[in-house]
C-alpha cells in the first residue's frame, strides 16, 4: 500500500479567532441540515419550489463545509468542539480523517438523493414532513461521523433511529406501518444493548474519547473478561444497523419505503452508521492491538464472512428487485466489517474503501430500481424483460452497479476485493480468499440473470404502469443522479491511485490513525 506523507497530527498554532472557527466548523456542518429541517417543517405543503431550494442549498452548503474541513485535515488542521455536560460526560465533535471520509460520503450522496427525491415525490402528499425528517436523518449521520466520543456518537445514533422511522412508514399503509414497527424493535433494541456496553465501559475506564485505545490497553491485565463482554455488547448493538446476521431482519422488511428512503438506508445512513461505529469501536476505542490480544477479531471476521455468504444466498431467492438488493446489502456491508477484522493495514484499507465504494454502487442500484418502478411500474425481477431497450440510460447505470458489486475490474468493487484479498494474505487468513471468491460467484449468480433479462430478453407485454417518458428513459431529476453515481463508481475504480480518490482517503486513514 502506498505511503502518504503526513503532516503533523496536531496541526499548527492558531489565533483565537481561527481556533474558534475551527471549533465551530463541525457544528456548522451538522447545523446546515438541522436548520433546513426546521425550515422545511414549518413550510406550507404547497411551497414546493421554496422547499426544493432550501433542500439543495443546505446540501450544497454541507458539502462545501466538509470539503473545506477535509482539505484542512489533510494539512494537519484540528477541528474539535468540546462541551462538558456533567463531570465525566462531554459532548465532543471532532473531525479526523476517518470521520471526514464518512461525512464526505454522506454529504455527496445526500446531494444526489435530494435531487432524486424531489423528482420521485413530485405531486406526492406530505412532502414537507418527508423532507424535514430526511434532513434530520442526514444531520444525525454527519453527527455520527464527527462524534468525538462514545457519548456523542450514541446521541446521534439514536437520533438517526428516530428520524428514519417516519421515512420508513411515510406511505402510511398497513405494510409500511408493520415494517416501521419491525424497524423500531430491532434498532431500539440494538440501541439499548449499545447503551449498556457504553455504560459498562464508562464505569471501567471513564469517558472514552475516540483514539484512546491506549487507555484501554492499560486495563488489559486485570479486565480481559470485562473488555470482551463490553466489545460484544458494543458490536452487537451496532451490528443491528450494520445488518450483521442474525440481526439483519429489519432491512429487507423496510423495503416498503419509497426508493429515496431505501437508498438512504442502504448507501448513506443507517447500515453505514452501524458499520462505521464498528470501525470506531475496533480501532478508536479498543485499538487494533488490544482487540487482537483479546481474541475478538477472529470471531468477528468469521461472523462477517458468514453474513457475506448468507446475504448472497438469500438474495438469490428473491423475486422482488428491492428485496434482492436489500439482501445484497446484508452481504456487501459485511465486507467493511471483514476488512477491519483482518489484522493489518491492507485489510483495513479494503474495509474502509468499501465504506465509500459500496455507497456509490448501492445507491446507483436503488436509484435504478426506483426508476423502473416509477416509470414502468416494474417491481419484480421477472418484469424487467426488455427494460434495456425502453430505459437504456437507467439500464446502463444498473449494469455498472451490478458489475461493480460482482467485482469486475476496473470498477470500484474490484478495488475493494483486491485489497481485502491482499489483507487476508498479509494477516495469514487465507481462508478469506475463498469467502471472497464464493461471494463474487454468488454476486454474479443473482445479478447476471437480471442483466440478461434487461438486455437480451424481449418485452413480454405492456408494462405494469408506464408513465412519463419525456427523455426516452425517465424523468431528468431521476436520471441525472443515477448516471452521476454510476459514473463515480467507474471513476473511483479506474482512478483509484490518484489523490483524493476513495482509496487515497482510506490509505490516509490507515497511515495517520492506525499505523505507528
Amino acid at each position: 500500500m502506498a505511503a502518504h506523507r503526513q503532516p503533523t497530527r496536531y496541526g499548527r498554532a492558531m489565533s483565537g479567532a481561527s481556533s474558534l472557527l475551527h471549533a465551530l466548523l463541525p457544528l456548522a456542518v451538522i447545523a446546515t441540515s438541522l436548520l433546513a429541517a426546521v425550515g422545511i417543517f414549518v413550510l406550507a405543503e404547497h411551497r414546493h419550489r421554496l422547499r426544493s431550494s432550501l433542500n439543495l442549498a443546505a446540501a450544497l452548503a454541507k458539502l462545501a463545509l466538509v470539503v473545506w474541513m477535509g482539505l484542512g485535515v489533510l494539512e494537519g488542521e484540528r477541528y474539535a468542539l468540546r462541551y462538558t455536560l456533567v463531570d465525566g460526560v462531554a459532548f465532543v465533535l471532532r473531525a479526523d480523517a476517518l470521520g471526514i471520509m464518512f461525512a464526505g460520503l454522506s454529504s455527496v450522496l445526500w446531494l444526489f438523493t435530494t435531487i432524486y427525491a424531489i423528482g420521485y415525490l413530485e405531486n406526492a402528499p406530505n412532502r414537507s414532513r418527508f423532507f424535514g425528517f430526511f434532513s434530520l436523518c442526514v444531520a444525525s449521520t454527519v453527527g455520527i461521523a464527527l462524534a468525538g466520543n462514545l457519548f456523542t456518537f450514541f446521541l446521534f445514533y439514536e437520533l438517526l433511529t428516530l428520524s428514519t422511522y417516519p421515512l420508513v412508514v411515510h406511505r402510511g399503509s398497513a405494510k409500511a406501518l408493520a415494517a416501521g414497527r419491525t424497524y423500531l424493535v430491532y434498532t431500539l433494541g440494538g440501541g439499548a444493548v449499545l447503551l449498556l456496553g457504553i455504560a459498562l465501559l464508562h464505569a471501567l475506564a471513564g469517558d472514552v474519547a475516540f483514539g484512546a485505545g491506549a487507555g484501554l490497553a492499560a486495563l488489559e491485565a486485570v479486565s480481559n473478561p470485562q473488555l470482551v463482554l463490553i466489545f460484544a455488547l458494543l458490536v452487537g448493538g451496532l451490528g443491528v444497523k450494520a445488518a450483521i446476521f442474525p440481526l439483519h431482519g429489519w432491512l429487507p422488511t423496510a423495503m416498503v419505503a419509497p426508493a429515496p428512503v431505501s437508498a438512504l438506508l442502504h448507501a448513506v445512513a443507517v447500515v453505514k452508521a452501524g458499520a462505521f461505529g464498528i470501525v470506531r469501536v475496533v480501532y478508536d476505542v479498543f485499538g487494533i492491538e488490544l482487540a487482537w490480544q483479546l481474541g475478538v477479531l477472529g470471531p468477528l471476521a468469521a461472523l462477517a464472512s458468514f453474513t457475506i455468504l448468507y446475504g448472497s444466498l438469500r438474495a438469490l431467492a428473491q423475486t422482488d428487485l428491492k428485496r434482492r438488493l436489500a439482501f445484497s446489502t446484508v452481504s456487501q456491508v459485511s465486507y467493511i466489517v471483514l476488512g477491519i477484522s483482518l489484522f493489518g493495514p491492507l485489510g483495513t484499507a479494503g474495509g474502509l474503501v468499501h465504506l465509500l465504494h459500496q455507497g456509490l454502487m448501492k445507491i446507483t442500484l436503488f436509484f435504478c430500481a426506483g426508476n423502473y418502478a416509477e416509470t414502468l411500474g416494474v417491481h419484480r425481477v421477472d418484469e424487467l424483460d426488455g427494460a434495456g431497450r425502453c430505459m437504456p440510460a437507467t439500464s446502463i447505470a444498473f449494469t455498472i452497479g451490478a458489475f461493480g458489486m460482482i467485482g469486475v475490474p476496473p470498477l470500484a468493487g474490484f478495488v475493494t476485493k483486491w485489497y481485502l484479498g491482499l489483507g487476508a494474505l498479509e494477516a495469514g487468513m487465507g481462508w478469506v480468499i475463498g469467502v471472497l471468491v464464493a461471494s463474487s460467484l454468488l454476486n454474479a449468480a443473482y445479478f447476471l440473470p437480471i442483466l440478461h433479462r434487461i438486455w437480451f430478453r424481449p418485452q413480454r407485454g405492456p408494462w405494469p404502469d408506464e408513465r412519463f417518458r419525456q427523455c426516452h428513459d425517465t424523468h431528468p431529476l431521476l436520471l441525472i443522479p443515477t448516471l452521476a453515481t454510476a459514473a463515480f463508481s467507474v471513476v473511483a475504480g479506474l482512478f483509484a491511485s490518484l489523490p483524493y480518490s476513495p482509496l487515497y482517503w482510506a490509505t490516509v486513514v490507515v497511515g495517520r490513525e492506525y499505523l505507528p
